[in-house]
């Protein structure tokens, strides 16, 4: 092969393979498109949608109601209405093109009065002549044209002469005139007799079925949400370390099978909190009695700088051991209740001014809160405890609304770096080139006090203080 032809051959190639590249590219971008716009509506669909389980329930069964009510009525106003509003419409033409046969058929009834009598007495419409002259302009047409439309189809059909026909002027009358050769025909015929005039019961029964179909979903829908809302509640306070005695299962039998999980996962969780609240209380006797025999063995011996030293690993091993019981204990055994934060925090504000501190408290709201008493103090505690450790002012403030109680601990110490402000929250951590909270001691007590707040439901956040140093801040649903 050739170079020449060896270039037309990748040259014819190329030629090939473009469009097929091209093409992938499009669909490819197409694709994309598509997907985009499909996500795009699919969230703002979602935005649309309500959120609780209720309403969507409700838009569930309403939803389906509204689309056959008006697939029903569409139905009903195509098939029945125009059906039966054209044999009406038909008849009343025909009578009148019947009446106009006897006009013309009987020429000796000069002043019309046994036509009059025929029209009134056998076909119930009200015939009257008026001189030869133009048709009244055409009148405006109805919002809603059916008798109209099918008024003028049958009588061009059936006459085939000039008419004019009035449906709006008077409600319960329909006039039509027609051109005679010597006259003009003026007929009045009741609306009922060409129009299917039902319409009011028509829409007054489909209201009246969906109301009362509405009220009895809206019924047996808040009565099958009712137990659901229990259950959440139920877990809620759980959650919250609170009771729910009056909690049993009720409802579906989904809901109660979820209920009866839920009953069953807390004994278990209930279970275990007090076999380990009964084995240390066990391993707390123990070591306290050996330390106990420990102290009055140093008693005994007298006083002396060896003596001194024991006796203050002794107390430093006291400690430690009351730390590592109440990390591990947590708040198990307390019984929520309600609690004055106000006073809880005024009571702080003696303990670290007793030890030297300068130390203010502000409560705005509703003082009183359902908490664990001790247990909730002791997280305060911690907090209070760790800023006096390293600061020479705190302040502790609160706050309570509807649905948060909110205490603050801020003081004016070094603070803790931004990336360790989650660190400092595991277990026997304990800060060496910054500040420390558990300076000389186990590395617990930021761990315990966020352990205390997330068994009420909260949480602890640390950031920086207006004060300069640290603030503290726990949040906990009331």
């Amino acid at each position: 092969m050739t170079f020449a032809s060896e270039n037309r051959s990748k040259w014819r190639a190329n030629i090939k393979s473009a469009p097929l590249d091209t093409g992938l590219t499009f669909i490819r971008t197409a694709a994309g498109r598509v997907s985009a716009a499909n996500g795009w509506m699919g969230n703002a669909f979602k935005s649309w949608m309500p959120t609780g389980l209720y309403a969507r329930a409700l838009l569930i069964m309403i939803v389906p109601m509204v689309v056959l009510q008006s697939v029903v009525a569409f139905v009903f106003m195509e098939r029945y209405w125009n059906t039966v509003t054209r044999h009406l419409s038909a008849a009343v033409v025909s009578d009148i093109a019947a009446l106009i046969d006897v006009y013309k058929g009987y020429p000796q009834d000069k002043d019309h009065a046994l036509l009059r009598r025929i029209a009134q007495q056998r076909l119930g419409l009200v015939v009257d002549f008026l001189p030869p002259g133009d048709m009244p302009p055409p009148g405006p047409k109805p919002f809603f044209s059916l008798l109209d439309q099918t008024l003028s189809v049958q009588l061009s059909r059936q006459i085939a002469k000039p008419f004019w026909i009035d449906t709006v002027g008077r409600s319960n009358l329909v006039e039509v005139r027609i051109q005679l050769d010597d006259a003009i025909m003026r007929v009045f015929a009741q609306r009922s007799s060409a129009y299917a005039s039902n319409s009011e019961i028509f829409l007054f029964w489909m209201v009246g079925t969906s109301s009362i179909l509405l009220v009895v979903a809206v019924l047996f829908l808040r009565n099958q949400v009712r137990p659901i809302l229990r259950l959440a509640d139920a877990a809620e306070s759980f959650g919250k370390g609170r009771e729910a005695p009056n909690f049993r299962p009720r409802g579906a039998r989904e809901v109660r099978r979820a209920a009866h999980a839920f009953i069953e996962m807390k004994s278990r969780i209930e279970r275990s909190i007090e076999q380990r609240t009964a084995m240390l209380a066990g391993v707390s006797h123990d070591l306290r009695t050996i330390l106990t025999r420990f102290k009055l063995e140093l008693a005994l011996i007298g006083d002396g700088p060896e003596v001194d030293a024991m006796r203050k690993d002794v107390d430093e091993m006291s400690g430690m051991l009351e730390d590592y019981l109440a990390f591990a204990r947590g708040d198990s055994g307390e019984v929520a209740q309600p609690t004055d934060m106000a006073l809880a925090l005024e009571e702080l504000r003696s303990d670290a001014e007793r030890h030297g501190h300068t130390a203010n408290v502000a409560f705005n709201g509703l003082p009183v809160v359902t908490v664990k008493p001790a247990a909730f103090k002791r997280c305060l505690a911690n907090l209070v405890s760790n800023a006096a450790r390293h600061a020479n002012t705190i302040s502790i403030t609160g706050q309570r609304d509807h649905r948060y109680l909110t205490v603050t601990v801020d003081d004016d110490g070094p603070g803790i770096p931004l990336a360790m402000r989650e660190e400092v929250f595991k277990p026997f951590l304990r800060l060496d080139d910054a500040r420390n909270q558990d300076e000389g001691g186990t590395g617990l007590g930021l761990a315990i006090a966020r352990d205390i707040a997330r068994s009420h439901g909260g949480d602890i956040t640390l950031g920086d203080s207006p004060m300069g140093g640290l603030r503290a801040t726990v949040r906990i649903p009331v």
